[in-house]
């Protein structure tokens, strides 16, 4: 049997399991709080947690709700490695305290929670009761083991969410809470990491008026900088590092370029900037689908992004075909490279002067432009519910999401020395200090020094800026495909125009068009 036939075959049961799943009647979920009757649902009344911040909803349960109702649970997390779960971790004690639930905060890599969340629910076993939702690599792929959340939401007995729906970024909350409709709320948003450009300020403004005498504009990085441009300044410092003129960096630009996940992040900016993407429909970054399509990386505007990235990544700092982002941002930390276009959490690390040489020296800007616009890749994730737990585990999952995605602990997770991570919540960007935060030199962005980037995540969070990766079941597979792809091409391996035909291939074989 042709291997393309195995495909389509493969991709019809896929599509015969979600279509039976989805319409298969399970049995129902028991959502009520246990003292039901006690409850008078038409007055909420504050959570006894402590500590509230003025100016943000707070947590709030209809009159008569007994927030140790499930004292003794015991409920499993399971997260990446990522500041959010970090900072929730070291004070977890304040949401057990109020409920007497206990808490397991699992935080690994990437890749194994994707591998032990698919184990976890293939064997139906619910060890872990709280999910870290990546979109891509796990909603997509599993939503039809995920639980409801409108059914907790709509329940008149239970803990609502503080602040609304409403309270998340609308495109966020598509991209991270649901899978092919809106039907089922199957995950709350929980982080958000964005690329944007980070740049040297020191560099950029010592050597502002010798460029501007040999190139004859203007190189701050700034909206409306052009990737042609970028290109053109990575190439112009490392010739002047060479001619030992700059002596602050080593290079001009540096790129997560290792044959990772990273890579295809990096490279996606880029196509999409000038118009291209992976499949031609429009909507299958934010809401998904099971059937993308034909790949669209036959395009005139793929081939020229493969064009012009292999020609990007030889002015780039050799370290770039080994580092995932990471490894960019502590060579970027390090003091080497004057740009990288990098996740915008690391603006933390970047001004933590005990580990990092360019505290106080950085920059922000949305990603340059391409033909068409800027785009800047979006990689949040949400947090949803194992529909194989038990009623009372699922209660007190609810609860935790409640907590977890409130404004008040999003704000706490802002805040937080172990967090560094910054609110899904719009609510939290409305407070004074916050705003504060996010200008250089203020006492608020030394305290919360992810805020100095937020200026362009901002606006890298607009429609017209932002970039969602396709939302397919396949999308694991297709992402392997393209870092794989594009890292033989770095390696001069292949041509762009035989990376593009392979990756086109293989797509339409995963995805049996």
């Amino acid at each position: 049997m042709k291997r393309r036939t195995v495909f389509q075959i493969t991709a019809l049961v896929l599509v015969i399991i979600m279509f039976t799943g989805a319409c298969s009647s399970e049995a129902p979920i028991d959502t009520k709080s246990k003292n039901a009757d006690k409850i008078n649902p038409n007055k909420l009344v504050d959570a006894p947690f402590e500590g509230w911040v003025e100016g943000l909803p707070k947590i709030q349960a209809p009159e008569g709700f007994d927030w140790k109702q499930f004292k003794g649970v015991q409920i499993n997390v399971i997260s990446e490695n990522t500041p959010p779960s970090s900072a929730l971790a070291a004070n977890i004690e304040k949401f057990e305290k109020v409920t007497g639930i206990k808490v397991n905060i699992e935080q690994s890599d990437l890749g194994t929670v994707v591998e032990k969340v698919g184990l976890d629910f293939n064997a139906k076993s619910a060890k872990y009761h709280v999910i870290y939702a990546d979109p891509y690599q796990i909603l997509a792929k599993y939503s039809e083991h995920f639980v409801d959340l409108n059914l907790f939401n709509k329940e008149p007995t239970m803990p609502h969410i503080p602040g609304g729906l409403e309270d998340f970024v609308p495109t966020q909350l598509e991209v991270l809470g649901y899978m092919g409709n809106k039907e089922k709320l199957l995950a709350l948003p929980y982080d958000n990491p964005t690329m944007v450009l980070a740049y040297r300020k020191d560099v950029f403004e010592k050597y502002k008026d010798l460029f501007m005498k040999e190139k004859g504009y203007d190189w701050t990085p700034r909206p409306g900088m052009t990737w042609d441009q970028y290109y053109d300044i990575a190439k112009w410092i490392n010739q002047k590092v060479k001619e030992g003129v700059i002596t602050e960096v080593k290079y001009g630009t540096g790129h997560q370029a290792k044959q990772y996940d990273s890579l295809m992040c990096d490279f996606s900016n880029i196509l999409a900037a000038n118009g291209g993407d992976y499949f031609g429909r429009k909507d299958i970054g934010t809401i998904g689908t099971i059937d993308p399509g034909k790949s669209a990386m036959t395009s005139k505007q793929a081939l020229e992004s493969v064009k012009f990235y292999n020609q990007l990544l030889k002015e780039a700092a050799p370290g770039s075909t080994s580092w995932d982002w990471n490894g960019l941002a502590e060579a970027f930390a390090a003091g080497e490279i004057a740009m990288a276009p990098e996740w915008h959490e690391f603006s933390a690390m970047f001004e933590n002067k005990e580990k990092s040489k360019v505290a106080g020296k950085v920059g922000w800007s949305l990603l340059p432009k391409g033909k068409v616009r800027s785009a800047n890749i979006f990689g949040g994730t949400g947090i949803g519910i194992n529909k194989y737990a038990s009623d009372d585990e699922k209660k007190a999952a609810w609860l935790f999401l409640v907590w977890a995605t409130s404004p008040q602990s999003q704000y706490m997770i802002l805040k937080s020395d172990l967090g560094g991570s910054t609110p899904t919540r719009s609510s939290v960007y409305e407070l004074p200090d916050v705003k504060k935060g996010m200008e250089p030199g203020t006492k608020e962005s030394e305290e919360m020094p992810n805020l100095l980037s937020m200026k362009s995540v901002l606006k890298a969070w607009e429609a017209e800026n932002a970039y969602m990766r396709p939302k397919i079941p396949q999308w694991p597979q297709i992402d392997t495909y393209v870092f794989t792809e594009l890292s033989k091409m770095i390696a001069g391996k292949q041509s762009p125009e035989q990376t593009v035909k392979a990756i086109t291939e293989m797509v339409d074989e995963a995805t049996g068009n």
